[in-house]
């Protein structure tokens, strides 16, 4: 898969499961695991990203004596993923035209 169009839809992934809710980073990994697999370092990587491009905020919250960092999607996350929907149907129409007939083949 293109690298780029890859690092497009884990970041989309990772809006999408910081949506309803904050959230923090073991946590994102848990729930995203049955779709797709991310290594703590990725994930890092991206929220990072999406925090400086400011898709989503951050906020550091003690809890069992040290701090843990809360993610929370933005106005503009939440856009972002709007977006992706409409951009994959037009993806999505493009596959169906590049598989249409290959039940012939």
């Amino acid at each position: 898969m293109d690298i780029q169009l890859k690092r497009g839809l884990l970041d989309v992934c990772v809006l999408a499961a910081i949506k309803n809710e904050a959230s923090y980073g073991y946590k994102i990994i848990k729930d995203m695991k049955p779709y797709i697999e991310m290594s703590e370092s990725t994930l890092y990587t991206i929220l990072k990203r999406l925090e400086l491009s400011g898709l989503l905020t951050v906020e550091a919250v003690e809890h069992g004596g040290r701090l843990r960092k809360y993610y929370r999607i933005t106005k503009a996350g939440a856009a972002r993923i709007l977006e992706f929907k409409r951009e994959w149907r037009e993806v999505m129409s493009i596959y169906q035209f590049v598989t249409k007939g290959d039940e012939a083949l």
